[in-house]
């Protein structure tokens, strides 16, 4: 004879069948066991010096030693020449980096290579390259001479320098997005009827925020920062050249103790720089 199961068995076993049974986790997802201690190595890498550094400050005299009249001068100048910087990166930057997602043409692989050589560039060449293309007997510097334009050693040529070394972050970050995912869910809503240009505006526009704020933060931090190619192609006069980086270097000898506390100050901003591109893009993708 065969027994019905009981209301309550039934309502068990409807429970245990409506929970889901957990899964194994993805292959994508597993790390193997010696990858963690080796990235701990690589962090203490990088830990290691910042908390040194940190040690060497003269606490007791910091705030006097970032409020001199040289170091709020350089400090200013390096927001000033940053922030222009920055946006001559988004300016010419977003085109390139739209070009060289969407558009195919002869030798694009070329093209990608060298909007991408300062990346590897040592500064310094940098700066020289700089100087040879339009100083006063530059390449360019010949004929801007003639029209009363004079580019290096002044704030121009830093500005001219950050933008140089910054701005392959902002098409590489732009780039891999563009290529990721704005050419599918574009070609989606023209399925749907939405013209190119519509698409375009209210479709991959709104996709590539993250990427642009990433870059955007990116390139600022890397002006901030730069020194080889500006101490180049700039010099370092006070007031008109001389960044917070190029301040630093001439402190290391004058006054060690400002060199630290002004380097202290930079790894802050940069700590906090980098923190916002990195979380900000996320807040955005997660709503």
């Amino acid at each position: 004879m065969t027994l019905a199961p009981s209301d309550s068995s039934r309502s068990a076993a409807g429970t245990r069948r409506s929970s889901p049974s957990p899964s194994p986790s993805p292959t994508a997802g597993y790390v193997p066991p010696w990858l963690p201690p080796v990235a701990a190595v690589g962090a203490l890498l990088i830990l290691i010096p910042l908390v040194a550094m940190a040690t060497r400050v003269d606490w007791a005299n910091f705030g006097s030693l970032v409020t001199s009249d040289s170091a709020v001068a350089a400090l200013a100048l390096s927001l000033r020449t940053s922030l222009v910087a920055t946006l001559l990166c988004i300016l010419l930057g977003v085109p390139m980096a739209m070009v060289l997602a969407r558009v195919e043409f002869p030798l694009k692989t070329l093209a990608r290579t060298l909007v991408l050589v300062p990346l590897v560039l040592p500064p310094v060449v940098g700066g020289l390259a700089l100087l040879y293309a339009f100083g006063k007997r530059g390449l360019l510097g010949g004929t801007l001479e003639v029209l009363g334009i004079d580019i290096a050693f002044s704030t121009a040529a830093v500005v001219l320098a950050q933008t140089f070394v910054a701005l392959p972050f902002m098409v590489l970050t732009l780039e891999s997005a563009l290529r990721g995912r704005g050419a599918g869910y574009e070609g989606v809503a023209s399925a749907l009827g939405a013209r190119r240009g519509y698409a375009f505006r209210h479709v991959t526009l709104p996709l590539m925020w993250p990427a642009l704020i990433a870059g955007t933060v990116l390139c600022f931090a890397r002006a901030l920062g730069e020194f080889g190619a500006t101490l180049t192609f700039a010099g370092s006069l006070e007031g008109v050249t001389r960044t917070v980086p190029l301040e630093i270097y001439l402190q290391r000898e004058v006054d060690p103790d400002a060199a630290v506390a002004l380097s202290l100050l930079l790894i802050v901003i940069a700590l906090a720089i980098v923190g916002f591109a990195y979380r900000r893009p996320g807040r955005r993708s997660a709503r």
